[in-house]
């Protein structure tokens, strides 16, 4: 579809949000007739406001039973809300079609597309991938689940810039003829179980970033991951690796400490010693394998790579640097929302960790966290619903120091007390943070101001 095409649409915008509001402007000005409708009382949506001044209808507290009646043609879903709400299920059986604004984005760019997705590390390598094109005089635009609306962007770019995209599965579970020239899957492993359910939805959501490319299309995949193996039987597209334990054909790996580019097996161009990379932690080397991948297949120059390779440190929330303080590290580690991404940042420390871990409860019991607890934490303090679950974690891994606060202003507070000179008191909740907070970005704030507001008797 194009932007004419949208002209003649009747569209229900279901859920206002971030991508709620750009995806019902932007179909607003390309001529289509928009109604909007979120289940949250009018108090709760300041939106609503800017949008009926445009002159599009906004109906708030409910869903009601005629929202979709009439010539409706498209649903589209703001990507958390489940499949199963009674909107979402009246259009399927009457064949509206439901996708979310992922696809309204990619109908309408001018622009190629990168589409970068994984149960962890997306944000440091779109992040990653983003500075690296900039660098190289390459234009670039990133968004997505990253912060900006793709739909906010799309009109805006040419044919010349990239457009670098952020994708969770719950916006690719509702595409349908989206196609990125550069899809890359980082890594997956099990997580956002209360809203898909199975793990077998999860990885077809996850696919769904490679169904309509083609040969002339680049898939990254991650050959450490035993799920990315398996899911490149099926993909269409031509295969660039990385991998930070193999060797590969074609793509980016390491080799006696250096990451190499290779091609058709051969060892092509040395790129880095990995000694040079600033972003601690393997997982983070992982992450930049992947962008390296990437930022090759666009033509980035090398140097323009190394560059940003050396000087990037890290996004926000992703194994932050806060501060020290009487020879403390203190680390913001908010993103790590599922036990994989906790373990990832527990193995980038040698030094023993007091760890500060809890959130909201999705019925995991975090066993595989055992043998790290016993191997690097030395004291654990656990907040929220989870709090129960990780003490006995703790204490199965024969930690004597663990304690349960109530928030994370006292979870820090407790952590300063049991840290010492040369310890890390890490915030790696390894949980959602919706129990207590309403995003791991207010999370991640609330840590580091209780960081800033320890007694400061020596700032290193």
């Amino acid at each position: 579809m194009n932007e004419f095409e949208f002209s003649n649409c009747s569209v229900v915008v279901l859920g206002l949000a971030k991508s709620g509001v750009a995806v019902a402007k932007l179909l607003h000005q390309l001529g289509a007739k928009v109604i909007v409708n979120d289940r949250k009382t009018r108090k709760e949506c300041p939106e609503a406001e800017e949008l009926e001044q445009l002159g599009i209808q906004v109906i708030t507290g409910g869903h009601p039973d005629d929202l979709l009646d009439g010539d409706v043609d498209l649903l589209v879903k703001n990507p958390g809300i489940p499949y199963h709400v009674s909107p979402v299920q009246v259009a399927l059986k009457r064949g509206i079609p439901v996708v979310t604004e992922v696809e309204i984005a990619s109908q309408l760019t001018k622009a190629p597309i990168i589409g970068i997705t994984g149960s962890n590390g997306k944000t440091t390598t779109t992040t990653l991938v983003g500075k690296m094109l900039t660098a190289g005089g390459l234009k670039a635009t990133v968004a997505g689940n990253i912060g900006q609306a793709l739909t906010d962007t799309v009109l805006k770019l040419s044919t010349d810039e990239w457009l670098v995209a952020e994708l969770s599965s719950f916006q690719l579970k509702g595409v349908q003829t989206f196609r990125p020239q550069i899809a890359a899957l980082l890594n997956l492993v099990s997580a956002h179980m209360d809203y898909h359910q199975t793990m077998e939805d999860y990885i077809l959501s996850k696919q769904r970033l490679f169904q309509n490319q083609t040969v002339d299309d680049i898939a990254v995949l991650n050959l450490d991951s035993p799920v990315c193996v398996d899911i490149s039987k099926s993909i269409s597209s031509t295969i660039w690796w990385f991998s930070r334990l193999q060797e590969v054909e074609q793509g980016v790996c390491v080799k006696d400490d250096w990451i190499v580019f290779r091609r058709s097996g051969e060892y092509f161009q040395k790129i880095l010693p990995i000694s040079e990379v600033a972003l601690p932690g393997s997982f983070n080397l992982e992450n930049a394998l992947a962008a390296i991948a990437i930022a090759l297949t666009c033509g980035c120059p090398i140097a323009a790579i190394q560059e940003t390779l050396r000087t990037f440190t890290g996004v926000e929330h992703r194994l932050e640097y806060v501060k020290t303080l009487d020879g403390v590290k203190y680390y913001n580690n908010s993103k790590a929302t599922n036990a994989q991404a906790a373990l990832k940042s527990l193995e980038a420390f040698t030094e023993p960790i007091v760890l500060i871990v809890g959130g909201l409860d999705r019925g995991v019991d975090f066993k595989e966290l055992i043998p790290a607890f016993k191997e690097k934490v030395k004291a654990v303090v656990t907040y929220g619903q989870t709090a129960s679950v990780f003490l006995k974690r703790a204490e199965d891994a024969q930690i004597t120091e663990r304690h349960q606060v109530n928030d994370i202003r006292d979870a820090v507070i407790k952590a300063g007390e049991l840290a010492k000179p040369g310890d890390i008191v890490l915030l790696s909740p390894a949980c959602a943070s919706w129990d207590m907070y309403t995003s791991f970005e207010e999370r991640g704030s609330i840590f580091k101001q209780a960081v800033h507001n320890l007694n400061n008797k020596k700032l290193v």
